[in-house]
């Protein structure tokens, strides 16, 4: 069974893969794979780019999101005339001849990565092949036109067994459709700020910084720059943080990780 392999905390941020999507699929008819992909408002395999925290303790990620072609995909079943499938290899595809655009796998219970795509010109529903047509015809690389773009290695393609998914996981598995997409460090919610003293307005190097909360309870030092950074915390925590440095102690509570907090400067 084909899979992909993200390496995310590798990604530059170039968009290769997006573009290499494009180039693959726009006027090109790969029928019965797929048919041409719209040059505007489509993208099959998209990088979602997310500025996170608050200026000036902000981070950015990138995040390759193609379909996943889920083991348990649930837009086969959603589709009334058999036109969506899963092949031997695993890959899932939309036939092209087959498909009526009654966009019944558009729906968020049958594509729930919302990754389906509705060609308007063409009345059909379309999405990531894997470049299954590639594949088939003997290309020598053997890989999807995104993994052979990406000019770092971020993208890995191959038989699922032979990949070494150690520390991998998966994009909301609670959607329970078990996704042949495998990703390492994904981004986890962090919370940061600067120390500084009030009375003089000096960063304050070396202060304790102890986060408790969500069974975690772990202390850092302010670097060279008054700076702490708590990161790999969990999806909608809430936490204690209690700052000690420069003969006096502060205690911030109720921070929430619904959103990666970037507390600004903190005065003691």
């Amino acid at each position: 069974m084909k899979a992909f392999k993200v390496t995310v905390s590798d990604c530059i941020g170039c968009y290769s893969c997006q573009i290499a999507c494009k180039d693959e699929h726009c006027s090109n008819d790969w029928t019965p794979y797929a048919k041409p992909q719209p040059e505007i408002g489509q993208f099959w395999g998209k990088l979602h780019e997310t500025t996170r925290g608050k200026t000036p303790h902000v981070k950015v990620s990138y995040v390759w999101v193609p379909c996943q072609h889920c083991k348990n995909a649930p837009c086969i079943e959603a589709c009334p005339v058999d036109a969506i499938y899963r092949r031997s290899d695993g890959l899932i595809i939309i036939d092209p001849k087959k498909c009526t655009g009654c966009q019944n796998c558009l729906n968020s219970d049958a594509c729930p990565y919302n990754v389906i795509f509705f060609n308007q010109g063409l009345n059909i529903a379309q999405k990531c092949t894997g470049c299954a047509h590639l594949l088939d015809r003997g290309w020598p690389i053997n890989e999807p036109r995104c993994v052979d773009n990406c000019p770092i290695g971020d993208l890995v393609f191959g038989e699922e067994s032979a990949l070494d998914l150690t520390g991998t996981e998966t994009l909301h598995p609670e959607y329970g459709t078990n996704p042949s997409v495998y990703y390492k460090n994904l981004p986890k919610k962090f919370i940061r700020g600067c120390v500084y003293t009030a009375n003089n307005e000096e960063v304050v190097i070396g202060a304790t910084c102890t986060l408790t909360g969500e069974g975690v309870n772990v202390t850092q030092m302010t670097n060279d720059w008054g700076d702490f950074w708590f990161d790999g915390l969990k999806d909608n925590g809430t936490y204690t943080l209690k700052i000690e440095g420069a003969g006096k102690t502060k205690t911030i509570s109720d921070i929430s990780t619904a959103k990666d907090v970037g507390l600004g400067e903190i005065a003691l």
